[in-house]
């Protein structure tokens, strides 16, 4: 049973159903993606226990697998007791749906480097936040994704504007923000981390990333990072993965500066947003089919780069309750490139619709290879 069942939930099904799975898709509107290739369907809203619980006395999962961060999480804790099987476990879910509790984790238990920060859950609080932490900043609500409620705040004057945005874009029950130092970073990566049942933690190459408003907009894979830096974000993924528990794959985000060393950013416990550069065939495995085989128990004998990769995100610019795609020929004409529409049944201004993949063998120009993904991209209009 999936829980969300977005662009990610889609590619994670397909992967689920080559391994002979019958997968039952949940989502609080009918026709997203991942429903679009699951066996069968749940409408409901996704922080309503009791329409959860219902959902699974129905349909008696074996194993239920969260894609988004709001979830009655705590039901899960009741579903694990029965013995089904929570993905990466019901711990894992609880912790990272809100920033709170996986900085608290990662900072204060584990002692993993981090961004200083503070949290304010009124005006006068987040004011008090931005004196202490100073400008600028970056401030974000504890729960939400792709970047909806995160702004940064360079000044006084902006500080209305941004608590009325992260009010706007928090999702669930949790009405609280972290301020967070702005950190000077060089670079930033996704290091995709799979924990297994039976086997050793394996990691893949490091995935740079470009974000903006806190949303992915490119990803490519290898991301330049030194030796050190690398050991250091290893270690770092492992030993939070490991305080968290449970198997599956878990998308955790570093900042990378060149005089300051590596900082912990955040974590997801599912695949990434920026790992579907993976769908370039840059692994022998993309993250989708590493996330199905932790996810079964099924072996992971090693992690191999086979090539480089890039993607870049189709943005919708119009409001449409049956959007179409001009464009997708120019994409489709040019070579080692996959076009990939999500199918979302309806298209808002700045929603993600689909994304663009090219690959090249290793060794070639990222920059080169960034640049021609992004340029196809662009051709995909919504319409």
């Amino acid at each position: 049973m999936l829980l969300g069942s977005g662009e990610l939930g889609k590619e994670f099904v397909i992967a689920c159903k080559r391994k002979g799975q019958y997968v039952v898709a949940c989502d609080a509107y009918a026709g997203a993606p991942a429903m679009q290739v699951a066996d069968e369907c749940e409408v409901f809203p996704m922080l309503d226990g009791d329409a959860l619980m219902a959902a699974v006395e129905k349909h008696k999962p074996d194993i239920i697998v969260p894609e988004i961060e709001a979830i009655r999480t705590e039901k899960l804790y009741d579903c694990e007791k029965r013995g089904i099987q929570v993905v990466p476990s019901a711990k894992a879910v609880n912790y990272t749906m809100n920033r709170k509790a996986i900085r608290e984790l990662a900072h204060r238990e584990l002692g993993l480097k981090t961004a200083n920060y503070r949290y304010a859950k009124t005006f006068d609080e987040f004011v008090e936040a931005a004196n202490e932490i100073g400008y600028p900043f970056i401030v974000k609500p504890l729960m939400s994704s792709s970047g909806h409620g995160q702004s940064k705040v360079d000044g006084p004057d902006e500080l209305q504007k941004a608590w009325d945005f992260a009010a706007k874009g928090a999702r669930g029950d949790i009405k609280e923000v972290i301020v967070e130092q702005f950190i000077k970073f060089d670079s930033e990566i996704t290091l995709l981390t799979v924990t297994q049942k039976n086997g050793q933690t394996l990691f893949c190459r490091p995935i740079g990333h470009v974000q903006k408003g806190g949303d992915y907009r490119e990803s490519y894979q290898p991301a330049a990072i030194s030796d050190e830096q690398l050991k250091t974000a290893q270690e770092m993924a492992a030993k939070v993965t490991a305080a968290l528990t449970g198997a599956g794959i878990w998308g955790v985000e570093f900042f990378l500066s060149n005089t300051d060393g590596v900082y912990f950013s955040e974590l997801s416990p599912r695949p990434h947003d920026t790992g579907m550069v993976t769908l370039a065939g840059t692994q022998n495995l993309s993250e989708f089919e590493l996330h199905c085989r932790a996810v079964l128990g099924l072996p992971i004998p090693e992690i191999t780069q086979e090539r480089n990769g890039a993607s870049a995100v189709i943005l919708s610019g119009v409001e449409s309750n049956q959007p179409e795609y001009g464009g997708m020929a120019d994409v489709c004409a040019a070579t080692n490139t996959y076009l990939r529409i999500f199918g979302k049944p309806v298209a808002h201004v700045g929603r993600r619709m689909g994304v663009v993949v090219c690959y090249d063998k290793l060794g070639t120009s990222l920059d080169e290879l960034r640049g021609k993904c992004k340029a196809l991209a662009a051709k995909v209009t919504v319409k």
